[in-house]
């Protein structure tokens, strides 16, 4: 059995993360890109069906279920933990090496899981590796957000967990299929637990307060990882389910509000993210061949150029040392290389026709149509300006183009961190010009042509009206240093009154008993070496000195026997 588990790809990753403290440092960063490509050559190569099964207690696990939907997301699992291996290429930290690989493993291992109880714990592991990228950074916002993400997502496991018990014990199976439309507690819980990984509003502050806190390279893997995982198996397991195609609604429409009113470039990029899973989960929702197709090819997509804008960032903020726009600015001659590359993501996440993210968009845009939604049409068109006003045009022009605002030097970027950017831009182009690369490998057999006169049309007028918009409205545009308050507002608002009611108020209740039994305790040892003292009164005591040794042998009989008394009534009590 256990040459076996050797055939499942998120093993291979995960006994890299252990592997790896025993391999020499020199050699140590290959080793890494290594193991990725072994699961990516695994992936690509495993047949269809359920390859490996285990027994556990009464049930029989399936711990490799391979078909169309988790090849695919297997394949970009792989790719991007070697894109991201190739830009930490020049990290030494061993912590974030193991962690980067666990954490993709367990994405790798939640794709081809063929049973809840695989499923979650890969989905734990996904939580616990994860956290420590964010911890890595080393600082106190650091620290703090880690925790803070860590707890959250343990919490939304919880509520997974939950809902699988509660789904085995009405009866139902084991092994992972979709749900029918019927919010039973089982059905809610488990929706609850999918819909915090996805950054469902208002479930979703974790992933902006977190990804901008993690270290450069660290949130290449998170942004990648997380969210795409959990979009994952909410196809596989809620499809259809109409409430998500308004739920994505909101995503789309929020996330952009609160991107265009961001300082920060990864906290941009964050909200975005949101945004972007909203146009995956409005094609659940609707639950169509297309439609899930389409929430397929764009959060294949949206993994591809959504990294490659995380390395910018980090290059960004590698040789400059700050991430908040209002920073920043002045310096686009030093970067024109990561300019470009970074353009290549902000076209690509804009919908910008002969590039990846055109090509999903508008197979969901089609999805959409055929079922006659209107509005959702309409608020995604919306939803899509304000991707290329955020992304597109606030973020590079105050990044690299705008006014300088203070003094920073601007260091050299290692050749990898290039490498790895001009590597997903590759993949943004050739998806995009080559889009039948990317359909024939999604669930459903497909003969969508993303290069029809509208699409073209549309998606042009679109990028037109916003780029007007924005050269109008750029110096009304947020750049203050201060950060918008979102849902996470119940926990930094109230803080310092939970501070006191839950943590100093106990504290000083702790400190004052403590006090008193340290008190008590030191009479007691006084009295303990002259008991004499506490039983004789001082009055009959004048002019004499009470010792300890003046007790008479009936006296010591008495205090004998109330001892014993004592001993016997805590024996009494405890037993």
């Amino acid at each position: 059995m256990m040459l076996e588990l050797l055939s499942v790809p998120a093993i291979i990753l995960i006994l890299g993360a252990f592997l790896l403290p025993l391999i020499p440092e020199r050699i140590r960063n290959t080793v890494f890109i290594i193991f990725p490509l072994v699961a990516l050559g695994m992936v690509w190569t495993m047949p269809e069906g359920n390859l490996l099964q285990a027994s556990f207690a009464s049930y029989e696990l399936e711990l490799l279920a391979v078909d169309g939907l988790s090849r695919i997301f297997g394949l970009i699992f792989a790719l991007t933990t070697i894109i991201g291996g190739v830009y930490a290429f020049h990290i030494k930290d061993l912590g974030q090496q193991s962690s980067a690989l666990a954490y993709a493993g367990g994405a790798l291992g939640v794709t081809f899981a063929g049973d809840f109880f695989t499923l979650f714990i890969f989905w734990e592991i996904m939580a616990a590796a994860s956290s420590y990228l964010i911890w890595a950074r080393e600082n106190e916002e650091s620290a703090k957000a880690g925790m803070r993400y860590l707890l959250v997502h343990i919490f939304g496991g919880g509520l997974l967990f939950t809902g699988i018990l509660l789904h085995l014990s009405s009866g139902g199976s084991l092994y992972i299929e979709s749900i029918d439309p019927a919010y039973t507690a089982a059905n809610i819980f488990m929706l609850l637990g999918v819909a915090l990984n996805t950054a469902v509003p208002p479930l979703h502050a974790w992933l902006a307060d977190a990804y901008p806190k993690a270290t450069i390279t660290g949130a290449v893997f998170m942004c990648a990882l997380t969210t795409k995982s959990a979009v994952y198996v909410m196809i596989r397991l809620f499809p259809g389910w109409e409430i998500l195609i308004w739920v994505g609604v909101v995503m789309a429409i929020y996330g952009t509000i609160y991107a265009l009113l961001a300082n920060d470039i990864r906290e941009i990029l964050a909200y975005s993210i949101i945004s972007q899973i909203g146009y995956m989960v409005t094609a659940i929702g609707i639950g169509s061949e297309l439609a899930l197709n389409g929430a397929t090819a764009h959060a294949f997509n949206h993994i591809i150029y959504k990294s490659l804008l995380f390395m910018a960032a980090g290059a960004v903020i590698h040789t400059t040392g700050t991430s908040k726009l209002s920073e920043l600015g002045g310096f686009a001659k030093k970067m024109p290389l990561i300019i470009g590359l970074y353009m290549v993501g902000a076209l690509s996440i804009s919908g910008m026709p002969f590039l990846n993210g055109f090509v999903s968009k508008t197979m969901i845009s089609g999805a959409l149509g055929d079922a006659h939604l209107e509005w959702p049409i309409l608020l995604l068109l919306i939803a899509t300006i304000g991707t290329f006003l955020h992304t597109g045009l606030k973020l590079p022009y105050f990044t690299w183009f705008a006014e300088k605002k203070t003094e920073f030097e601007v260091s050299s970027i290692p050749t990898n961190m290039k490498a790895a950017m001009g590597i997903g831009a590759f993949f943004c182009i050739l998806f995009g010009v080559a889009p039948q690369l990317l359909y024939s490998q999604l669930p459903y057999p497909t003969d969508f042509q993303p290069f029809s006169i509208y699409n073209f049309v549309e998606m042009t007028q679109i990028l037109v009206l916003a780029f007007v918009g924005f050269w109008f409205l750029k110096k009304h545009l947020n750049l203050s240093s201060t950060i918008s308050l979102d849902t996470d507002w119940f926990y930094r608002r109230p803080a310092a009154i939970v501070r006191t009611v839950f943590v100093e108020t106990p504290n000083n209740l702790f400190g004052v008993a403590e006090n008193g039994a340290l008190k008590l305790a030191n009479k007691l040892a006084a009295l303990s070496n002259n008991p004499m003292k506490g039983i004789l009164p001082s009055f009959a005591m004048e002019g004499r000195e009470v010792k300890s040794d003046g007790f008479t042998a009936s006296m010591s009989a008495a205090l004998a026997f109330i001892l014993f008394g004592f001993l016997v009534a805590i024996l009494v009590v405890l037993l």
